[in-house]
């Protein structure tokens, strides 16, 4: 299972979020958050600072980022696309944000989040995570890795750090 990282950007005075249109590999045609896999001794922290620079161009402040939860995705037709997330929100930035060769970044009001054009997952937990919660959550996709088949989502003490 792969560790990884999941995190969203937020302008909160235009009430806007910054998602990002992947371009290629896992994911590929949908909107999400930035992030990935860790490297070798990385923390968490700095595995999302270092993906959103890489994936945006934005420069995060890492003390302002704020742990959202933990989720674990499972693909039973394809254990090798299992991940173990770790999300984080932040409002704290510096740059603009710009097209990579992985991610095509665009700006959405909060009341209008493409949940259509992203994973099946997301339109569950993220309404927590964008409300202050954090949750602890497992999803489970079928055999086309698209639908879902089973989930659990649940509020986690917000004291608790990865």
């Amino acid at each position: 299972m792969k560790d990884a990282t999941l995190c969203f950007v937020l302008h909160l005075e235009k009430r806007q979020i910054l998602l990002g249109l992947k371009k290629r590999g896992f994911g590929a045609g949908k909107y999400n958050g930035f992030g990935g896999k860790l490297l070798s001794g990385e923390t968490h922290r700095a595995a999302v600072l270092r993906e959103v620079h890489e994936e945006t161009g934005l420069r995060l402040d890492g003390g302002e980022l704020r742990p959202a939860g933990e989720i674990t995705f499972l693909f039973p037709f394809e254990p090798d696309f299992d991940h173990h997330v770790h999300v984080f929100v932040t409002s704290a930035w510096r740059g603009e944000p710009r097209e990579s060769a992985e991610m095509a970044p665009k700006w959405f009001p909060l009341d209008g989040i493409p949940y259509e054009r992203m994973w099946a997952d997301d339109a569950y937990w993220m309404p927590l995570v964008l409300a202050g919660k954090r949750i602890e959550a497992t999803f489970s996709f079928g055999e086309d890795n698209e639908r879902l088949t089973g989930w659990s989502i649940r509020e986690a003490a917000l004291d608790h750090h990865p």
